[in-house]
C-alpha cells in the first residue's frame, strides 16, 4: 500500500482519523438517524478499511475494488453496531470488513462451489457474525452446528469449500534472504518421485506378462481369492495356478 496515494479517487494521505470518544458520539447520533454523523463516521474510518485490505493485496485483485468492497463492510458495521455494548468499534468493524472482502473474493473466484454448499456457508458466516456481535468471541463449530441444526461435518465442509485458495508460491516467511513459500512446506511422504518411478516400473513389468498371468495375479492379489478359487474360475488345477503365479512374480522381479 506504500506509495499508493489515491484509491478510488480518495487521497489516502488526507484521511481523517477519529478519536474513540468522537467515534462513540457519532455512532450514537447515527443510530438516532443523523445522516451527517453517519457520513462522518464512514469518512473517519476509511483508514480502517485501508489497514484491512493490505492483507489481501497479494491476491492479484484490483486495490480499488477491494477498497470499495471494504467500504461496504464498514457501512454494514456502522449500521449494525450496538452502542449499548462496551466494545470498541474497530473490534466489531474489522471482522465485518474482512468478511465482506472474503465474500467478494469467493464470489469472483475461479474455483466454483455448488449453490447449496455456498448457501450453507453463507448461513454459517451469518451465524458466526451474529454470535460474535452478541458474545464478543468466535463461536465453536459445535455452537454453529447447534444453532443451524446441522451436522458438525457439514459446517466444516461448508467453510472449507469457500475458504480462499492459497498459492504454492505465497511467501510464509522471509529473514531478509531466501523466502520460504508454501510449496517448501508441502510434503507428501507417500507420493514421492521414487514411488512414482516404482509404480511406472511395476506397471510396465506387469504389462509384459501374458493375459492369463495378469488375470491370475489380479484374482489372487486384488480380489483376494485363494489358489483353489482361482483354479475353479480359470479352469486349471491349483498346482498350475501356483506355478503360473510364482512364474509371473519372478518375471516381475526380473523386469524391475
Amino acid at each position: 500500500m506504500q506509495g499508493k496515494v489515491e484509491i478510488c479517487g480518495v487521497n489516502t494521505s488526507k484521511l481523517k482519523v477519529l478519536k474513540s470518544e468522537e467515534t462513540t458520539a457519532l455512532l450514537r447520533r447515527a443510530k438516532a438517524g443523523d445522516q451527517a454523523a453517519r457520513e462522518e463516521l464512514i469518512a473517519g474510518n476509511l483508514r480502517l478499511v485501508l489497514s484491512v485490505i493490505q492483507k489481501f493485496t497479494n491476491r492479484g485483485e484490483n486495490v480499488d475494488d477491494l477498497f470499495q468492497v471494504g467500504c461496504i463492510g464498514l457501512i454494514k458495521a456502522i449500521d449494525n453496531f450496538n452502542t449499548d455494548l462496551d466494545v470498541r468499534f474497530s473490534t466489531y468493524g474489522v471482522p465485518m470488513i474482512i468478511g465482506e472482502i472474503r465474500r467478494y473474493l469467493r464470489d469472483n473466484s475461479a474455483m466454483r462451489v455448488s449453490r447449496s454448499m455456498r448457501d450453507t456457508a453463507y448461513k454459517v458466516l451469518q451465524t458466526k457474525e451474529k454470535f460474535l456481535s452478541e458474545h464478543h468471541r468466535d463461536p465453536s463449530i459445535e455452537e454453529i452446528a447447534r444453532e443451524l441444526d446441522l451436522k458438525r461435518e457439514d459446517v466444516v465442509f461448508a467453510l472449507d469449500a469457500i475458504s480462499d485458495p492459497v498459492s504454492l508460491y505465497e511467501p510464509v516467511y522471509s529473514d531478509g534472504g531466501d523466502t520460504l513459500c508454501v510449496m517448501d512446506q508441502v510434503h507428501d511422504s507417500k507420493n514421492t518421485d521414487e514411488s512414482w518411478l516404482e509404480q511406472i516400473a511395476l506397471k510396465e513389468a506387469i504389462s509384459r506378462l501374458t493375459p492369463r498371468e495378469r488375470h491370475i495375479l489380479s484374482l489372487r492379489f486384488f480380489e483376494g481369492k485363494t489358489q483353489m478359487e482361482v483354479s475353479a474360475e480359470v479352469g486349471i488345477s491349483q498346482a498350475q495356478v501356483s506355478r503360473l503365479e510364482k512364474s509371473a512374480i519372478n518375471q516381475i522381479k526380473k523386469n524391475l
